[in-house]
């Protein structure tokens, strides 16, 4: 293994698409299993450590690089010439590289690359694709981890352990488990009575899957493109503009682990320049989006507008937005409750779909918990996050800054700031931990979704407790994530009964954010997505065309059933 703080070996992205071999390929006589997936030991940098003084030298390193990043289309780096910045969100005069912004014409090239290439490698043995995405597992949790990891940190803002759960752990997890996944699904195979073979088979679909990845996760940046090729799709990729030197390092690192050109065709710019020609094609095969609704619920009016051009009906999976909550009984621990609202609510700049967004607390413990979460708050130290003392950094960028600031003035003219509330954009895009109290159970920031380190609290009376859950679940059109904290079995009942759909993961006693591959599938319904579980067999099912074929033995000879015979 490489040292820790050196940069990975340049890797040549071979510069033709997938192509027949030239020489027959024996077939694998044996029944093959993969490894057992287990989860990604997260590090912790703590003081001394020595992944602590590896990944702070590879951060000095990249902070004095200016990355060139270009589209990948057909295995070719293709460099435009019309750019876009890639910068520090917490120092924006700090500018970390540019990348090239695809025009029409590349778009279509993209397509074109995918499809050259979905033949063959929809073709190959599932454990050959599989190959790939654990060996691009081993690269990342290993001679790439200090890369990605910091690529997150100072292009997303993200502090060590948030960049480390992230970008190192869950996306290893991802490619890991997927395989794993992947196997069970294969291995689903029909019944066969006397004298017939009867199989499944589970192909790619036909055309090319689109991946819409967010800035907030590294993690599902590699995941929505990796997904769909593991089954054997191939892929155009837009990923964030924000997030762009992230995604062009997942990108090395799986060609680094030998995923063949034109497999995953990574197109950035603009939002509208890529979608308009890529949700319109007669190929389009899928969509695996993590975003907005707004955006969500516009790209599924193209699609259905577009539904009498495309060879077969789409498949749409998309994880959207969320106002998630934690409701708290009088029954509530404090001390746990305060943890995790600070950790449910600040961590990573609020900019989690997962993040709590509302509290609901009962009279009788309020003032306790409120005065350990405004103690907890006033330790909370934010800025650049290669201080590793920093629990938090700025949000991604000045139009999210600009947008989580108009909540703030609003709370501070209609509501009570119990603590926080300072915005300055001045070096940084940071907005200060806000903990805001309403009385209005309606109020707009119990309602919208804000994606930043504001939490508003509503304080029931205790008697209440039943409609106030019958308040959390109509306040919101979401469902994505939600807590309740409660000592009492029957609270806990009651809760998980009356906020069945309220939520598509559910915490006990836990913050509402942290979902872990293998162990909490994560996805909501309502106006969340389509809760088609990332991190789990569900997901995958969606990125295959099942095909039941029958093989009869011996097959009849006679047109003639024996009922037909003469008495």
């Amino acid at each position: 293994m490489s040292s820790p703080a050196s940069a990975p070996t340049p890797v040549s992205a071979p510069s033709t698409t997938l192509r027949a071999p030239a020489v027959a390929i024996a077939g694998f006589n044996g029944r093959r299993t993969v490894p057992p997936p287990v989860n990604e030991p997260v590090r912790s940098y703590a003081p001394g450590t020595p992944e602590r003084a590896a990944l702070k030298a590879r951060l000095d390193e990249m902070a004095k690089e200016r990355v060139d990043i270009p589209l990948f289309i057909g295995g070719r780096e293709v460099r435009t010439g019309t750019l876009g910045q890639t910068v520090m969100p917490h120092d924006h005069a700090h500018v970390l590289g540019e990348y090239h912004k695809a025009t029409p014409e590349n778009v279509q090239e993209a397509i074109a690359a995918a499809a050259a290439a979905h033949r063959e490698w929809s073709s190959w043995p599932w454990e050959d694709r599989a190959a790939v995405f654990l060996r691009a597992a081993e690269l990342l949790s290993t001679s790439w981890r200090d890369t990605v990891n910091g690529a997150t940190m100072l292009g997303q803002s993200k502090t060590a352990f948030q960049a480390e759960i992230d970008s190192a752990c869950e996306l290893t997890d991802f490619w890991r488990f997927n395989v794993a996944f992947a196997q069970e699904l294969y291995g689903e195979q029909p019944i066969s009575s006397a004298g017939m073979w009867n199989q499944m088979e589970y192909r790619a679909l036909e055309g090319f899957v689109y991946a819409v990845t967010p800035f907030n996760f590294t993690a599902i940046a590699g995941n929505l493109p990796g997904a769909p090729a593991l089954m054997g799709n191939t892929v155009i990729w837009k990923p964030a503009s924000s997030a762009m030197l992230s995604a062009y390092y997942v990108m090395k690192v799986l060609i680094a682990a030998g995923l063949p050109p034109g497999v995953i065709n990574l197109v950035a710019g603009d939002a509208r320049t890529i979608s308009d020609a890529v949700l319109t094609h007669r190929d389009l095969a899928g969509v695996h989006f993590t975003g907005s609704t707004e955006v969500f619920n516009s790209m599924w009016k193209t699609i259905g507008s577009s539904m009498s051009s495309y060879r077969s009906y789409p498949r749409i999976v998309g994880e959207t937005g969320g106002k998630d909550f934690i409701v708290a009984h009088a029954s509530a621990d404090p001390q746990a409750l305060a943890v995790a609202i600070v950790r449910g609510s600040f961590e990573y700049q609020g900019q989690k779909c997962s993040a709590a967004s509302r509290i609901y607390v009962p009279r009788s413990i309020w003032n306790d918990v409120r005065d350990r979460v405004v103690a907890m708050m006033g330790d909370i130290k934010m800025g650049d996050v290669r201080d590793f003392r920093n629990f938090m950094g700025a949000v991604i960028d000045k139009r999210a800054w600009a947008g989580i600031k108009q909540y703030v003035d609003h709370a501070r003219a209609n509501a009570t700031i119990v603590a926080g509330g300072g915005c300055d954009d001045s070096k940084g895009y940071f907005i200060e931990p806000t903990l805001v109290e309403t009385s209005d159970p309606g109020y707009k920031l119990l309602c919208e979704e804000i994606f930043g380190p504001v939490v508003t609290a509503y304080v029931y009376d205790d008697a209440k407790w039943v409609e106030t859950l019958e308040v959390v679940d109509a306040t919101s059109p979401y469902a994505l994530t939600g807590a309740v904290f409660a000592n009492e079995r029957q609270a806990v009942r009651e809760a998980a009964s009356m906020l069945r759909n309220a939520a598509g993961n559910f915490y006990i006693n836990d913050k509402p954010t942290g979902a872990v591959v293998g162990q909490q599938p994560f996805g909501g319904a309502r106006g969340s997505g389509t809760n088609d579980k990332a991190g789990s067999k569900l997901n995958l099912m969606r990125w295959v065309s099942a095909r039941a074929v029958k093989e009869t033995l011996n097959p009849p000879t006679d047109f003639r059933y024996p009922f037909m015979g003469e008495k």
